[in-house]
Formats: structure tokens, sequence, C-alpha cells
């Protein structure tokens, strides 16, 4: 069984897989995409930056409402659903 099979069948997660050149199937990759641009331009070298300084751009990317999570932030939800698998 392919790693992706075993992931929805151990999370009862379905996998999605968007056709290349495609962005448009993949919303919220590119809005994240979009956020991580007000840090780092695109060709930006992240081996540049402290492991500190990356750690303070997801800590404040996780910590913005999503659209997506019904204006939770990805942090939030994260622990809600971590504390209710318990």
């Amino acid at each position: 069984m392919a790693d992706h099979k075993r992931f929805t069948v151990a999370t009862d997660i379905e996998v999605y897989f968007c056709d290349p050149q495609h962005p448009w199937q993949r919303g919220s990759n590119e809005n994240t995409n979009g956020l991580l641009r007000q840090y780092f331009l695109k060709s930006t070298d992240l081996s540049a930056y402290s492991q500190t300084k990356l750690d303070a751009v997801a800590r404040r990317l996780n910590e913005l409402p999503r659209k997506t999570l019904n204006f939770d932030a990805p942090a939030e939800r994260f622990n809600q659903i971590v504390a209710s698998t318990g």
C-alpha cells in the first residue's frame, strides 16, 4: 500500500494531489506562500537565516487566523485536536 493510502487509513484524512502547473487547485498553499513572501523574497536562501529567526516567522504564521479554519489560527486548531485525542 502506498504511503498516502496508509496515512488515509490511519488518520481518516484524505490525501489530495494537485495537477502540476495548476496553482488554483491548492489555494491554501498559494496563500501560505504569499504570507511567507512578507518575510522572505521568493529567491531567498533560507540557510542565511538563524533557526531562531525561522522559528519566529513560523510561530507568527501559525498564530495567524485563517479563513479555511473558520478563523482559528493553525496553532489553536492543532492544540484543540491534540487536546481532544487525549
